[in-house]
């Protein structure tokens, strides 16, 4: 009776039913009434303990993008993307919560303006994050959760039928209780996905009979060769920069950092969230897929959702499909109440008049977000691999955007014009070798790699402007610079 699809469906309402419940009681049980402040909406009045921290932390970066995408690409080494993720949240707990905590941002565009002392630079960051999030992570992270889905429970069905009623309790979860929720859903979803996840792992080996053997040896090499998704070397060059920008300075992921009650507490929510980073990510994004690859070959994105049809009891597969729906909603709300701090701290609070109730406002920009995101669907679905595909859109933003935070932090004397000038050299230089001369073969070095030169130039261009055209004078002030409490 449990192995039906009815059963299967119940069995999925019924967890997610759970959850809902669970995160309602958390969220509302001795907690005070809802002010309609910023930092009651977007930082979830900076009252959350420790475990929500991580929770957050971890279901923003871990959904079906890194479960489709990485299993997706049936290799080992995907399993350094999360590795290297390691060394970014200990930068984000030691060096950057601190910064972020002493000049009580919101946004972390915030910093930015008070280092340069003028908005231009804020201005021009939040609305690349603001795009970033609509056109890549918002419609990325539906996309893989619905293909999981699909690939699941083995239907052909249009993905829009699985993305639209995620979306939109997403939305519903945003509009109504803020980050605060959202933080709370992460945690309580991530530790179910988590949990099903390593069950996988251990039935997708033991369907292999423990034995890799006769799988390529570069799809079970944690060495990647010149032509790979990851080649060795660049683990030493780009791979650090793309962490530390991802981890640190990506509103994403910052902000969930921000909701605790003081550094202390946030820090040990970083950590925790690394601790789960290096001792059961690397597992659940990579051994599935090798060992799918074993089992039926070459499946590309849909290789997770296939592998998990055929090893889970039924019953257990309708179980984890609430999970991992649970996590895409988790996901895309905790993007989602991102993408309306940015809009609304940044944008409609400074040009266009400053925001009484933060609710109102939120709803409003959460439904149309929502239905922005849901529109770019179809533009995914000719993704050879979803995962190479982000982490390369990714490069035209973070690495510019990583060099503002530099210049910013260990620089004085810049002027924001001069900031604004670097990001746009980078993302136009990247731009450049993405769309034409990459694909030409004019250069042929890694993505990876460009990125070390995208930011190293990045960074010299806005010097050398602020100095030859601004005719300003830059001081380094290396680590001293980092006190930022005070003003640029």
């Amino acid at each position: 009776m449990l192995d039906t699809p009815l059963a299967q469906a119940l069995i999925a309402l019924a967890l997610l039913g759970g959850i809902a419940l669970l995160t309602w009681r958390t969220t509302t049980r001795g907690r005070p009434a809802h002010d309609g402040s910023a930092n009651d909406v977007y930082l979830a009045g900076g009252g959350l303990k420790w475990l929500y921290v991580a929770g957050s932390i971890t279901l923003t970066n871990l959904s079906t993008e890194q479960l489709v995408g990485m299993n997706g690409n049936q290799m080992l080494l995907l399993a350094w993307w999360e590795l290297a993720g390691f060394c970014g949240l200990m930068i984000l707990a030691f060096l950057f919560v601190p910064i972020y905590y002493r000049t009580r941002c919101t946004t972390v565009t915030e910093l930015l303006e008070q280092r340069y002392g003028g908005g231009s630079i804020r201005t021009l960051i939040s609305a690349i994050f603001l795009a970033g999030n609509v056109l890549i992570y918002l419609p990325a992270a539906l996309y893989s959760g619905s293909l999981f889905l699909a690939s699941l429970f083995g239907v052909h069905w249009p993905l829009w039928y699985f993305a639209l009623p995620m979306a939109l309790v997403a939305a519903l979860y945003t509009i109504t209780g803020g980050l605060r929720a959202v933080a709370v859903m992460d945690t309580y979803s991530g530790i179910g996905v988590l949990a099903i996840a390593l069950l996988v792992v251990v039935l997708a080996l033991q369907a292999v009979g423990w034995n890799l053997g006769g799988v390529p040896h570069e799809r079970v090499s944690m060495i990647g060769g010149a032509q790979s998704p990851i080649p060795f070397h660049t683990l030493f060059t780009g791979m650090i920069f793309i962490q530390i920008f991802y981890w640190s300075t990506n509103q994403n992921i910052t902000q969930k950092a921000m909701t605790a009650p003081s550094v202390a507490e946030a820090q040990k929510g970083v950590l925790a969230a690394a601790a789960v980073r290096i001792m059961v990510i690397p597992a659940i994004v990579a051994l599935p897929g090798v060992a799918a690859y074993k089992l039926f070959g070459l499946a590309g994105d849909a290789t997770y959702g296939r592998l998990v049809a055929l090893v889970l009891p039924r019953w257990l597969a309708g179980a984890f499909a609430a999970m991992m729906a649970g996590a895409v909603i988790a996901h895309t709300a905790a993007i989602l109440n991102s993408t309306v701090a940015l809009y609304d701290v940044d944008f409609h609070s400074k040009f266009i008049r400053p925001v009484a109730n933060h609710w109102r406002l939120s709803t409003i920009a959460s439904a149309l977000f929502t239905v922005a995101a849901l529109a770019m669907l179809p533009v995914y679905e000719h993704a050879t691999s979803i995962i190479n595909l982000l982490q390369q859109l990714n490069g035209l933003s973070s690495m510019p955007i990583l060099a503002a935070f530099v210049v910013a932090l260990l620089f004085r004397g810049v002027a924001a014009g001069a900031a604004v000038a670097g990001v746009v050299w980078g993302v136009a230089l990247y731009g450049l070798y993405t769309f034409l001369w990459h694909p030409e073969g004019q250069i042929g070095l890694h993505y990876i790699d460009f990125m070390v030169i995208t930011l190293a130039t990045s960074v010299v261009f806005a010097l050398a402007f602020n100095r030859l055209v601004l005719g300003g004078r830059a001081r380094f002030t290396g680590l001293a610079g980092l006190g930022v409490g005070d003003p640029a």
